[in-house]
Order: structure tokens, then sequence, then C-alpha cells
């Protein structure tokens, strides 16, 4: 075994001393950061601030944030009412256990999201991040049949280019060839995959969109225990925007086949795609919505799964008669505080109009992104934006051209695309669009 390191302070004060210096050298050689190699690392960015749209680096840049932290900031950073939230309840308490104790602050986002959901949602389990609100959910589901004493129902069927998480059951269901998680195949449960819906949302719907759905479930219904769908929006799985028709008869076949329906709105949830939550393009209701990200307006980690009262009872009925889950952080009261403020502001009911306004410049301004030859789409649903590409990029090129240009985007794969705060100006957003033109011109 190593010998543990020891230094006397003069070495500690020079070892301080680098580290103050050298940020980035460090970050680099000792912290791993997300989707990012360990041996040629992309590049990162220093924070020192946030406020508004706007963040700035140590280096003395200010970007304009067309991202909302990975879709969560929608309100913008350092936002009074969120700051005020938050001292006010650290100085009560941060955290308690929720086994056997609840708390005001959980008590009132519950209140809140019950009065927000789809009708037919009735209880809500709070949890950590957008990726345990899916295993949460699929646990759900199965355990849901398991207690019905129809074990069978075991499976999970998802249409292909999905995204619903990073760990092992989340995993299960993202797309399982075009997806990131190929190199764990054989240890992960194989679920039940369909082909994409191709019609678009602002197109005429395809019936050959769904026969392959209505065949999978003909064939495979007394094995399925529930069918998860990202509403509208397939997000990082390729940023596509579908017809919301292909959502409706997805909850027709689960009706009529007995099987659940679980929405995850991690992503699209409180305004981004123009509706409150995505569902509502197409008029329908899940038996188990996941919620996450923009929840806390990106202050913190927090996530939902919301169930219909036959869910929770069913999930409760004979051994051993609890739901088998307890995040140890599980609803957090910090969290939850900063939480029932930010949908405070949600429901505020501004952002419908701060929604159209972003719609309504994105569809102006981004479609002469066509016009250049590396470009193959441009499509937009409220607050996003997406421009794909005819080739992969160069992420760490692209950024480096962005932060240039006093922006923060990041893109990946073929697609350079935005989901700005709802408190965007239209000037900020056109810095935003203008780049992303810009730095695409060959």
């Amino acid at each position: 075994m190593p010998s543990r390191r020891v230094v006397n302070s003069d070495q500690l004060q020079s070892f301080t001393s680098g580290y103050i210096l050298n940020n980035i050298e460090f970050d680099k050689q000792h912290i791993w950061h997300p989707y990012t190699s360990a041996v040629s690392p992309l590049p990162c960015y220093e924070v020192t601030g946030a406020q508004g749209v706007h963040l700035k680096l140590a280096s003395g840049e200010q970007l304009i944030d067309g991202m909302s932290s990975w879709w969560a900031a929608i309100h913008g950073y350092n936002h009074p009412k969120l700051n005020a939230a938050a001292n006010e309840q650290i100085s009560k308490f941060s955290h308690v256990m929720f086994g056997g104790l609840t708390h005001q602050p959980a008590i009132d986002l519950c209140r809140t999201l019950l009065d927000m959901v789809p009708a037919g949602l009735e209880r809500v389990f709070l949890a950590d991040s957008g990726s345990v609100a899916v295993e949460v959910a699929i646990k759900m589901a199965l355990q849901y049949w398991a207690c019905q004493g129809r074990p069978e129902k075991h499976r999970i069927i998802t249409p292909r280019n999905g995204y619903h998480g990073d760990t092992f059951a989340a995993m299960s269901v993202c797309d399982p060839v075009n997806g990131m998680h190929s190199l764990f195949a054989n240890t992960l449960k194989q679920q039940l995959f369909a082909p994409a819906p191709q019609s678009r949302f602002d197109h005429t719907f395809s019936e050959d969109d769904i026969l392959p759905l209505e065949e999978l479930f003909a064939r495979h219904h007394h094995e399925l225990a529930a069918l998860i769908i990202e509403p509208i929006v397939q997000g990082a799985g390729g940023m596509r925007i579908y017809h919301p028709e292909y959502l409706r008869r997805c909850r027709q076949l689960c009706d009529t086949y007995d099987v659940l329906l679980i929405c995850d709105e991690i992503a699209t949830g409180f305004g981004r795609t123009g509706k409150l939550f995505a569902c509502e393009h197409a008029h329908i209701s899940p038996d188990i919505l996941c919620l996450g990200k923009a929840l806390t307006g990106g202050y913190m980690t927090l996530s939902a799964t919301l169930c219909t009262e036959d869910v929770a009872l069913g999930v409760c009925q004979g051994q051993p008669g609890v739901f088998m889950h307890g995040p140890t952080y599980m609803g957090n009261p910090l969290a939850c505080a900063v939480a029932s403020a930010s949908l405070g502001l949600v429901n505020q009911n501004h952002w419908p109009a701060q929604v159209a306004k972003i719609e309504a410049q994105l569809k102006a301004s981004l479609p002469k992104c066509l016009q250049l030859p590396t470009v193959a789409d441009v499509r937009v649903l409220g607050a996003i934006g997406v421009v794909e590409t005819r080739q992969p990029v160069d992420v760490a090129k692209l950024q480096r051209q962005f932060v240039k240009l006093g922006v923060w985007i990041r893109p990946f794969g073929k697609l350079v695309y935005i989901m700005p705060p709802y408190v965007i100006e239209p000037e900020q957003l056109e810095r935003l669009t203008d780049a992303i033109y810009q730095v695409l011109t060959p």
C-alpha cells in the first residue's frame, strides 16, 4: 500500500499558492467532468460569478448563457427570490431525514406540484436527481405489476433515440445503438425498442409512425410493465421534436393493453416547450410523471416522480406493503424551499409570454443557418432552438469560438442547440443566434 504523503507548512503554502494560480491545470489533472476523457479532457472554463443570463469567467469574459445550465436555470442566476428562500430555510435547518419526519417545505412543494401537473396525478415521491426519478418510476411500474400478481409484466418499451439518464435502469431505456451506453449492453436489462417517431411537430402525422409500436404492443403486452417516453421532445438522444399525435396514440395503446405510461418531463417540464408540461400538447396525462432540472430553478439537485392513486395503492398492495425506495436526501428541506420559490415564479404566469417571445425570435433568426452547407436541419419549439449539422462538430473548437463571441453554448454530436433562461432579452438572444450562424459558417 502506498504511504500517505505528508507535507510541512512551507510545502502546504507552496501547494496552496500553486492551486490558486493554476486552478484550470489542477482541474484538468484531477477532476473528472461529465462525458469527458480523463486522458484528453475537453477544455474547462472557470466561472467566478453568475447573474441574470450571464456567466463571469475567471479570465474576465462575461458570457450569455444559452444552456440554462443544462436546461435548469429557467429564471436566470442569482435570483433574489430564490436566494431569499434558500437563506430563510438554511437559517432554520438544511436537512432532516424524510423517514418518519416531514416538514413545511416538502408539504408546500408537493401541494404546488399537484396543483400544476396534469389531472389524475395524486402522489409525489421526492428524490435526488433526474436519473433517480426515472429509476423510481421504473421501480414503481415493476412493483405495481408484481403486487397485482402479474410478475411476468417486467419489461419496459420505449421509442429509439430516447435518453432518460445515466444510472442503470435509466440506461436500459436509452437508445441501445445511438445512445451513450452501448458499452454496458451486456449488463443492462433487455428492454423493447420501437422505431423513433418521424412525423415532425409542425407537419402532418403519418400512420406509419405508430404501426411498429402497435405491433410490438400486440406481441408483447403480456410482459410489458410500462412505456416510457420523453413527451414531444427527445432531448439528449437527438433533440428531435415529434408530432403530438404519436404521444396521444401511446396513451391509447397503454390503455388498450393494460400498460402503464411513464412521461419523462425532466427536460421539458415547467414551460420549456410552450406548454407547462409537454404532454399537454397531446392532451394526455401519464400514469407516472418524472420531473427535475428546472424544478429548483437550477439552484440545487431535486427531482420528483408523481403517480396516480391507482399506481400508488397498487404498489403497496400485498407484500412487502411499502414502496422499496428511500434516498438519504429525499425531501431535502433546502431544495424543497427553493423549488417552491421557483414554482412560485413559474406560477406568476410570465413564462407563457417569455417562452412565446423566445420561440418567435428563434423561428425568425435560426432558419438562416439552413443556407450554410454545414447545416442539415433547423428546428424550434418553445424556448428550444436546434441546429443540426451534417457532420459531428469539434466541441472544443466550437466552444473556444463561442467564448470569444461572448456566449456559452455547448454542442454535442451533430447538434448545436440553445435552451436559454426565460428571462433572456431579445438582444441577448440575438447574440446567441448570431454566434451560431457565425461559428457554423465555413
